[in-house]
């Protein structure tokens, strides 16, 4: 275990929209074992924030307080995209070039390893828990939604028919389904937790490459289109899609993307130098101000979350930064996401 300390610095800003002015404040702290590409930040019950990085082969976890890092080893060649932490601390992550999922225990370091059932399943990507705590995650390259359970460690697989659909973000609705972003087509596709039968929706533009997903409140389900610059929507109950150019235009390249406590539906234009953070309100379908991530720059901001407890967007940095983007308090009347 490795310990170390980084801080880039506190911006605060003031963010304006169609839904009126609120404060943001955007804070950085270096990671401190160079940039192992840290990614995919996740909020613990304690308030601490673990993540995953990527190129430097670790797990690590910050404490947004005192600013100590903390660093933990695993398998080498794991090459880990993302983790998820569950009520009881224990941290997930996917091991996206040896075919398995970890969990970590933050106590001693321990490593529990859980296979993908089939040799040609090399990659778990993004995972996302249901309401029981098991895990739904997707496999870009190996074209698969995966599903495991985490008391027996069995992995079920539904395979997309077509290949090169490279199921990457995921989210889940109010009814337990999981939805993911098809980044090699122009389709979001979600499977039934109990038949695990899959259906697929098909964005009407061909050209559109959806990457990341969040599913809102009323199960409606928002993707970042990277190829075309747009926030897409799709509405489950009648198929029917919308659309909005972001505010960068074509160029955008919208990639992470959370939405908030309120409803508001937040992404990173990384086609622009530096990333910025732009809001969108469904209310009123108007985008707010963007907010240049001005510290590092982003570089790329690949994967954010957000916080309900600090009411924050957490993400990482291909700059060697994990970043936090504080809200203002709630608006009154909004409609609050469960």
């Amino acid at each position: 275990m490795r310990i170390g300390m980084g801080l880039l610095g506190v911006l605060s800003v003031l963010l304006t929209g169609e839904a009126g002015a609120q404060q943001l404040q955007l804070q950085e702290w270096t990671v401190p074992w160079g940039n192992g590409r840290p990614r995919d930040p996740f909020v613990a019950p304690d308030g601490r924030v673990w993540f995953v990085g990527q190129a430097g082969n670790y797990i690590a976890v910050l404490d947004p307080t005192s600013g100590v890092f903390r660093r933990y080893e695993i398998d080498p060649g794991t090459y880990p995209h993302n983790l998820i932490v569950a009520p009881d601390g224990m941290v997930w992550y996917a091991g996206n070039q040896i075919g398995m999922i970890g969990r970590l225990d933050p106590r001693d370091g321990a490593i529990t390893r859980y296979p993908m059932p089939a040799g040609d399943l090399t990659d778990p990507h993004t995972q996302v828990f249901d309401r029981a705590g098991n895990i739904w995650f997707t496999m870009q390259s190996s074209n698969a939604i995966g599903f495991l359970t985490v008391r027996t460690g069995e992995v079920r697989v539904v395979r997309l028919p077509s290949p090169g659909s490279r199921p990457y973000g995921i989210g889940l609705d109010g009814k337990g389904r999981p939805w993911f972003a098809e980044f090699g087509a122009n389709r979001i596709g979600t499977v039934d937790p109990v038949s695990f039968t899959l259906k697929e929706y098909s964005v009407p533009d061909r050209g559109s490459r959806p990457r990341r997903l969040v599913v809102a409140a009323d199960d409606r389900v928002y993707v970042t289109d990277y190829a075309r610059g747009k926030l897409v929507r799709l509405d489950p109950a009648t198929g029917a899609f919308a659309e909005w150019q972001n505010p960068a235009g074509g160029r955008s390249a919208p990639y992470a993307m959370a939405g908030d406590d309120q409803g508001g539906i937040w992404q990173v234009e990384t086609g622009v130098q530096p990333n910025r953070l732009v809001s969108f309100d469904p209310a009123t379908e108007r985008f707010g101000t963007p907010v240049p991530i001005v510290g590092s720059g982003g570089v790329v901001v690949r994967h954010m979350i957000f916080d309900r407890g600090s009411r924050s967007l957490w993400f990482g940095t291909d700059a060697g930064t994990i970043g936090r983007a504080r809200l203002g308090p709630a608006r009154d009347g909004a409609a609050a996401v469960p």
